[in-house]
């Protein structure tokens, strides 16, 4: 990887047992202080780029929006009504996809010629879900991933509003999920399990009864350590699980 700058990563590279799930407590609204803290978290995070090789360039769409009408998932409380707390944007994919089917994802996909990844991920954004940004939405970006099947994927923070009318896709996403970005601050995350094939524990973050793996992990985990809670982490060398993998 290039580049330069901190490289904390606050959590050793070996596998623990999975803490008792407890929520947190710390809702947030989603209201200029908000988005003025992590501009300001990524303009002093320097993100590390993947070093030019085969894979191939792609890029994810980490979008905050409000917590609206819920998660819609099992053990994540629904709001009474329309909830302003922030919430960041996922999608199961459909499970007529090539690859990755089923799986949760941010919206995002490969980078189309003559686009950075900012506009592959609004462009992404729009076509998978619905919601159409302007540039001046986009916050920062944090560390690109390569994948085990060939992708160096950049995540782009984005601010959604409100985002009231999304519309999935239904070639490529199955549903659409407000999760409450409070969820991702329980004190039983990350999950680390050992690698069979790497000296690196494969990373999830558990979301209601069940979790989310890496890729998706690691770009919700290191959003999580630099912008909310202000500790600057190096994600990268996480693991994928094998289903992930192809």
């Amino acid at each position: 990887m290039a580049g330069a700058g901190p490289r904390t990563t606050p959590i050793a590279p070996t596998a623990r047992a999975p803490r008792p799930r407890h929520g947190h407590n710390r809702a947030m609204l989603l209201d200029d202080p908000l988005r003025t803290r992590i501009r300001a978290a990524l303009a002093s995070f320097v993100h590390l780029q993947a070093s030019a090789g085969p894979q191939r360039p792609a890029a994810v769409a980490l979008t905050l929006v409000e917590e609206g009408t819920g998660a819609q998932l099992d053990h994540v409380p629904a709001p009474a009504g329309w909830s302003a707390q922030a919430a960041i944007l996922l999608t199961r994919r459909a499970t007529g996809l090539r690859a990755h089917a089923g799986q949760w994802a941010l919206p995002g996909g490969r980078i189309d010629a003559g686009e950075t990844p900012e506009q592959a991920a609004l462009r992404e954004l729009h076509e998978e879900v619905g919601l159409a940004l302007p540039p001046q939405s986009i916050l920062g970006r944090l560390d690109d991933y390569v994948t085990r099947s060939g992708f160096a994927v950049t995540p782009v923070v984005v601010w959604g509003g409100a985002a009231r009318a999304l519309v999935p896709n239904a070639g490529e996403v199955a549903s659409i999920h407000r999760i409450p970005l409070a969820e991702f601050l329980r004190t039983d995350a990350p999950l680390l399990d050992p690698c069979p094939d790497s000296v690196h524990p494969v990373l999830r973050m558990p979301v209601g009864t069940g979790w989310i793996a890496a890729p998706t992990a690691a770009f919700l985990y290191q959003f999580r350590e630099v912008c909310v809670l202000g500790r600057p982490t190096r994600v990268a060398h996480f693991e994928q699980p094998e289903f992930a993998r192809r």
